[in-house]
Formats: structure tokens, sequence, C-alpha cells
């Protein structure tokens, strides 16, 4: 209230109280209701930090959580699994594109043989695909996750990848280290907070004792997770939005399925109007002993008598049973749409699409599933090229020049595994459509399909080559040197592999002449 406000309240209440109204009025108009202090939002208290002050107070509790529904619910657990299924699945395949088409071939058998777990896994046990799907989902559910280059003797290669989960990171490694450098979370970082080095608690096989953690550059660490803010330098679970809706979904069926059980089971309860002794003092040393209920059960087909005077009060509350569809189908919608998926990706259930509804939803999800591959590609990047600078050292291949064009010999491209196709004949009517067109390339519908265009190629002249040897005709024409058109299939004896025109036969009409007759006779 200003002066002019104080002085009219003053001399006159009732006209400093209109006025204060109309002003409220106009204040609340001209305002964000996401913003205002009414009664609606009051216990809606928020604060403004940077984004470490605000993800430091909830980060292990909430990757605690996740993780408990990670091994009790299975609708989180739909939502991990079409995140690894469609981001990783059967995996990428490598293709060089090195100055030399033998080098190439070469690099990619080596990389084929080093993804397999005892080369590319310091522990043995997990290949280069079995790691990635592994770290797609720590990442939903712990929120990120490390890659660790190590320099070993194992293996084909001196190079392997240690896999370490996020609670590794030593929390107690904090402070400054000198003016421009300083720890946070385990993470040394520089003026422009760039991670320097890594610190990681070093525990024992059994998981118990700890020692003093160990110092690793950057340079050997891929850190795994997502950065949502310029503030932010941990990482924070992907599900965080989602798991108190998943929490109370699996409450919700659990309380249904126990009401259920209960109305399912058949029981007799017999009551009695008196005791079961006779009447007066000396029936009473004969009287039994008191029946207890408590902490007993409702069991199938159960047969108990009750006390004297006792009765049974069930309380059967109505509707979750009935509304429990319902209810479910909203709540795994609501899950699936806050990770940026759809109903029909995580619950499987197909009962309300068609073929077009199926295509774009399809479409929408290969957006989400893109963001992640996009980050799951760049860590690919890093361990392949690390990989080949590797097998020149080690001498597995050789390459003059490898250090004055090194970036020729690491070029290289992903192409991932293909996906069923919904409609078969519908996906190939499009793709013939789109190539004819020149929307799209044989190269781009092979890389599409998780082929490599130019060993497709060959595979088709190859069998079509081989097939024009056993005289079958399987639709393809072959070109070059080897056959230019199709050939004729002609009689034993014709001679010549071409037709004669009917007209250039003697007689010049087209028809047979006598000397033809008299063979054929």
């Amino acid at each position: 209230m200003n002066w002019l406000d104080s002085v009219i309240a003053f001399f006159s209440p009732e006209a400093g109280a209109r006025r204060a109204a109309w002003r409220n009025s106009l204040e609340e108009i001209r305002s964000y209701d996401a913003g205002s202090h009414s009664r609606l939002n009051a216990g809606w208290g928020v604060t403004n930090t940077s984004a470490e002050m605000t993800d430091r107070a909830s980060r292990e509790i909430v990757r605690a959580r996740a993780r408990d529904l990670e091994r009790n619910s299975d609708i989180m657990n739909s939502v991990l699994g079409a995140y690894r299924r469609n981001v990783i699945g059967h995996g990428y395949q490598l293709q060089a594109s090195t100055p030399r088409e033998n080098l190439s071939k070469e690099i990619e058998e080596l990389w084929k043989t080093w993804c397999k777990a005892r080369n590319c896994d310091v522990t043995g046990v997990q290949t280069l695909n079995q790691m990635l799907r592994m770290a797609v989902v720590r990442k939903k559910v712990d929120g990120g996750i490390l890659f660790v280059k190590r320099y070993t003797k194992e293996g084909i290669v001196p190079f392997q990848i240690q896999m370490i989960e996020v609670d590794e990171l030593d929390n107690m490694a904090s402070g400054a280290i000198s003016d421009n450098r300083r720890i946070v979370g385990g993470i040394e970082y520089s003026e422009y907070n760039k991670p320097i080095a890594y610190y990681i608690r070093q525990y024992s096989i059994d998981g118990f004792s700890i020692t003093d953690p160990v110092r690793i550059p950057a340079k050997d660490v891929i850190f795994y997770y997502e950065k949502k803010r310029p503030s932010q330098i941990r990482e924070m679970s992907d599900m965080s939005p989602t798991i108190t809706r998943i929490r109370d979904t699996n409450e919700f069926i659990t309380a249904v399925s126990v009401k259920e059980r209960v109305a399912a089971c058949l029981s007799v309860f017999i009551k009695k109007a008196l005791p079961v002794t006779g009447i007066g003092r000396s029936s009473s040393a004969d009287t039994g002993p008191k029946r207890d209920y408590d902490g007993k059960t409702l069991t199938p087909g159960m047969i108990k008598e009750l006390n004297a005077g006792d009765e049974v009060q069930v309380v059967n509350p109505t509707g979750q049973a009935t509304d429990a569809t319902a209810f479910t189908k909203l709540q795994q919608r609501l899950a699936g749409s806050g990770q940026g998926l759809s109903y029909e990706a995580t619950s499987r259930d197909m009962s309300e699409t068609n073929y077009a509804s199926a295509r774009q939803g399809a479409i929408e999800d290969e957006l989400t599933y893109g963001e992640e591959e996009e980050q799951i590609l760049s860590i690919l990047d890093e361990i392949y090229e690390t990989f080949v600078i590797s097998c020149v050292l080690a001498g597995k291949i050789t390459i003059a020049d490898f250090w004055e064009k090194k970036e020729k010999y690491l070029s290289h491209a992903w192409i991932k595994a293909p996906k069923k196709w919904i409609d078969p004949m519908k996906e190939s009517s499009a793709t013939k459509t789109a190539m004819n067109t020149g929307q799209k390339t044989f190269k781009q519908i092979a890389a599409e399909n998780g082929r490599d265009w130019r060993r497709q190629v060959d595979d088709m002249a190859e069998v079509l080559e081989y097939g024009r040897k056993k005289g079958i005709d399987l639709g393809g024409v072959i070109f070059g040197n080897k056959v230019e058109e199709k050939e004729e299939i002609q009689a034993p004896g014709s001679g010549s592999a071409e037709q004669t025109d009917p007209s250039e036969k003697p007689g010049g009409d087209g028809k047979p002449d006598a000397g033809d007759e008299q063979g054929k006779k």
C-alpha cells in the first residue's frame, strides 16, 4: 500500500478497501497462475539454485529408489526394456572408410574379434554390445556410467574397457586444488568446469573394504550421462520424473490383487449364540480358552468358530477391480510419455492401434531413441579411434603415413541392425518408390536395413552369376564383361544364339518352303 492508499484509507476505510481490492484483481490479471501464491499453490514451495545444488541433495535417494523399482517393478522394466531393445538391440556394425579397401576390411575383421568378451572387457565377461546395453539401462536408472580405458596386455590389442558405476566416484574428495582447479563430487574441474580427472573409490572384491581413491585422467574416461542445465556437472537419474508414478501404480495393483484374492476365498464362520459349556458356577472350570483373532488370516476353504456374541464385519471397498484396467493404462501411458515413449512401446499392447497409428507412434519413438543413439555413437567413435591407434602401435596393422593422415584412416560409419517392418508390402513399396524417384539412394536403403551397400552389391552379383550358370533366371541383370543382356535359351544344335526372322527364310513370305516341309516329313 503506497502513501496515497494510506491517506485514503485513513479518511475513508471503505474507499481504501475498495481501492485495494481492485488493485489486487488487476495484479492477478497481469501475473502468472503458476507464480501466484493463492490457496491452490500454497503448498508449492520452490527455490532457484544451481543444478549441482539441486541434484546433490536428492541424487543418492533418487538413484536408490530407481534401483528398487528396477528390481521389483514390471512397469519400470517395460520402459528400460524399450530403450535397451531399440537403442542398442543387436548392436552396430562397423563400416571403415580408409583410403584402401583391403585395409578397411582388415580393420573391420580386427574390430569384430576385439568386440568379443575376452578382448574388450577387462573382466572378460561381457561383449561390447552387452556393455552398451548395460550402459543404456544404467543411465536411465542411475543417471550415468563411466567407460574407463585400460591399457592391458590381454586381448588381441593392449586396450580394454572397464565399466564403473557412478557410486564409485569419491564424493568425499572435494575442495580447491588451486585458484582455477577444484574437486566437486569426486571430479576435478578446470576454471571452465571441464573435467580434468576422476577420483574413483577402490573397493575390494567383496565390496566392503575401501582403500584410497585412484585419480584417473579425464582423457581415459568417458562419462555417459545427460546434461540438462549448463551448471550441471554430475548425473541425475533419467527416471526421476517417473518413479513416483510407477510406485503408486505398483501399490495400487498390489492392493487390488490382495482384495481379489480375499474375495476369491470361500470360508465358513460358525457363530455361537451361547458358550459350549453349561450354565452355572459348576461349569466354570470346564470353560475352554477364549479364541484370539489377532494375526489370523483368511484362507480358501477355511472353517472357523467364533466366540459367543462375535460377528464378522467385512469392509468391502467397491470399484477397484473394475477400474484397475483403466487406471493402470492411464498410469502406464503417463509413465511412458514422461520418458518420451508411446504407450504401445512400453506396454506392448496393440489392441487400440491400426497401421497408421502404429506407424506414427513408431516414428515418434524413433526420434526419442535417436537422441540416445547419438550419445552412444559418440562413445563408440572414441572407443573405435582408441582401438585403431592401439592396433597401429601394437603392429596389428601397418600404415606408413598413419600419423600424417590420421583423420582419413580413422574415418568410419556405424550401421545399426534393422528393425522388422510393420507391413512389409507397404514398406517395401515405399522404399522402391523412394529409390526410383531419387528421394533415397541404394546406399541409404542398405544402411537402413543394416547392410553394407558394397557387400550387398557383391552378394547380389555373386548370386545372379551363379544362377546364370545354372540356367535359372533370378530376375536381375548382370552388366559388364560377363553378360550384357539376357541370353535366349536355344535348342541343342540350333547353331546360332540369334533368332532368325521368318521373313528372311527362303521364300520371302515368311511361310516354310517345300524343303522345310519335306524335312519335317
